[in-house]
């Protein structure tokens, strides 16, 4: 029978899920509220010219 408490002992992450965190977390990436924002002033620019 499998011990659990012993087999969580030995575990170890991934380096490569640790290198993939890594870099998903470190990239700065535009989303629809930055988009949104841009749109939003780009319009208010125009209006006032």
């Amino acid at each position: 029978m499998i011990n659990f408490e012993e087999e969580l002992k030995k575990f170890h992450p991934s380096l490569e899920v640790e290198d993939a965190e890594e870099a998903i977390y470190n990239q700065d990436i535009t989303d629809m509220a930055d988009i949104l924002v841009k749109m939003l002033k780009e319009t208010k620019v125009e209006e006032e010219l």
